[in-house]
């Protein structure tokens, strides 16, 4: 079966044609429970993402901040496998309809088996992959995997990337390329920076891949900010934020969904 590239891809041309950046939403499977991750997940569709990433837990989540390693190891605790992970994506695919994207660390696939992931992502109905932590040049074998199941493959960049560099990494690249607005660890910050929009200006002179920004965005005025020269905005740790305050998983969904649609009036302020 092949997987969601195509409807990724619409997804991301649609949100252009209409002049505004897309909205993409972040949140680990298995929190704060499996049943409870798809039902928040799908509460951000609602709310008004157009793209959603679901993150695969992991121990040494080396680019994520505390507020997403919390909820890191919550889902540990909880016992999420990959598995979940693969059913959290099938079950927010089909309650939906929009693309859906695992983030993850390369390890687990690796140990999981490159074409086994590839092929479970895809048969769940995946839209394609972000691996912030695989080398272009040892991305081979998941570059060919992902392109027979019909998955992107999303890498990210940084303010440190090189222009030689970021040419590599992009024309390795399908679907989008994820740009770190500021140097560091995940979480939600007062201001996204310069840096976002010149690290934007400068992918996009080796890329004709729409290039979206994650790491700090966390209110309708930072995604305005950010949609003003980004192809998609990227939030993961104020959705987390929402679950975590929340005395219950009802009031936590309520949130998200109430932060999801703020967001994506931030998004269609351009001009």
């Amino acid at each position: 079966m092949s997987g969601n590239i195509r409807l990724l891809d619409d997804v991301l041309a649609r949100a252009k044609a209409e002049d505004r950046a897309a909205l993409v939403g972040y949140l680990p499977a298995g929190f704060p429970t499996v049943d409870g991750g798809v039902r928040a997940i799908s509460a951000m569709i609602e709310g008004g993402c157009d793209i959603v990433e679901v993150g695969l837990p992991h121990s040494d989540p080396v680019l994520d901040g505390p507020v997403i390693q919390t909820a890191d190891d919550i889902a540990l605790r909880g016992g999420v496998k990959i598995v979940d992970v693969i059913r959290t994506v099938r079950e927010v695919h089909a309650a939906t309809g929009a693309p859906v994207l695992c983030m993850t660390y390369w390890n687990p696939v690796d140990r999981y088996g490159v074409e086994r992931f590839a092929a479970d992502l895809a048969a769940a109905g995946g839209a394609g992959c972000i691996l912030p932590d695989l080398p272009v040049q040892e991305s081979g074998p998941w570059r060919r995997a992902a392109e027979r199941h019909g998955l992107a493959t999303v890498f990210v960049v940084a303010p440190s990337s090189r222009d030689e560099r970021l040419a590599t990494i992009t024309a390795a690249g399908s679907g989008f390329v994820y740009a770190a607005s500021l140097m560091g660890v995940t979480g939600t910050r007062a201001s996204v920076g310069q840096e976002a929009a010149e690290l934007v200006a400068r992918t996009r002179t080796s890329t004709a891949l729409p290039v979206c920004v994650g790491l700090g965005v966390s209110s309708a005025e930072q995604a305005a900010e950010v949609a003003q020269f980004a192809d998609g905005v990227i939030v993961g740790s104020a959705f987390v934020k929402e679950l975590l305050a929340a005395p219950d998983l009802e009031s936590g969904l309520a949130g998200v969904r109430a932060l999801a649609t703020d967001l994506a009036k931030g998004v269609r302020q351009r001009g």
